[in-house]
């Protein structure tokens, strides 16, 4: 049975209850997803031909000390980098590394910071100079995936409604969705309950409940759903090698409805996509 439980009460792991914040957990969140924001607003700039992604997360690790925040990826289960690059066909948890991007390359930059002990995590997809329109389509499906994902979020009703908003999007739009992984509940722990599913149905999963924090972060591939993680432990493919994309940002259930933490400050959340 799903127990849900007063955040401030809780222990510092995940003991699989949902945890419920209230408003100075809100103000924390905002405060450190709003970090991440910036930073994803800055590597509009920066990401080009020619760049490295070991250039990219020097760059997130930089940002983050400069403002008193810590990269949660950095050492997380023996993970070295501050930030995950993902290319072209990696599905997620790409690593950085000095491979320069080229021309016509689409890569997902996921950034979480602690900031004062709450973690903001968001990542957004990065057209590499020109790209093509398979690879444009791509990204204009997987964001509105994520949008319409978002928009059935509200009380009373069950995480399951946000998997079927995605996956009835991205099928119509002769898409798939990936299911290896799946978004998560996120404030004080980086990873929590409940699970976020990117599929399934109105009716499955838990009750969204006011107080509830969870990253929405749909993976949707251009080609079959299937996903391989290479020898490194990290780095998730697709076996067909078709190109993948995902939007993520950290929601927090109201009253009424939602919050988006991460969102961009300068309207940047879909860079290098027509308004």
């Amino acid at each position: 049975m799903v127990t849900y439980l007063d955040a401030a009460m809780a222990p510092l792991r995940n003991t699989g209850q949902i945890r419920l914040y209230d408003e100075e957990g809100f103000v924390g969140m905002r405060k450190a997803c709003d970090l991440t924001a910036r930073c994803l607003d800055e590597l509009v700039t920066m990401v080009a031909p020619g760049v490295t992604t070991e250039a990219i997360d020097r760059f997130v690790f930089e940002f983050g000390m400069d403002h008193g925040a810590l990269p949660a990826t950095l050492n997380y289960r023996g993970y070295t980098k501050s930030s995950c690059t993902s290319i072209n066909h990696v599905v997620c948890h790409g690593i950085p590394d000095s491979k320069p991007l080229k021309d016509g390359d689409i890569v997902n930059i996921d950034v979480t910071y602690i900031l004062d002990g709450w973690h903001g995590d968001s990542s957004r997809m990065y057209p590499v100079g020109t790209i093509k329109r398979a690879a444009e389509r791509l990204l204009e499906v997987t964001y509105e995936c994520l949008m319409r994902g978002i928009a059935a979020i509200k009380p009373g009703a069950r995480t399951g409604a946000i998997g079927a908003a995605i996956q009835t999007y991205a099928e119509a739009e002769r898409c798939s969705v990936v299911r290896d992984f799946c978004g998560h509940g996120v404030g004080r722990l980086f990873h929590d309950a409940p699970n976020i599913l990117h599929y399934g149905s109105a009716s499955e999963g838990v009750e969204m409940r006011p107080g509830m924090i969870f990253t929405v972060e749909p993976m949707i591939n251009l080609g079959r759903p299937h996903v391989k993680v290479l020898s490194d432990g990290w780095t998730a493919v697709t076996r067909d090698r078709s190109l993948s994309a995902q939007y993520e940002h950290t929601i927090g259930v109201t009253e009424t409805g939602c919050e988006i933490f991460t969102l961009s400050p300068k309207n940047l959340d879909r860079p290098g996509l027509r308004a």
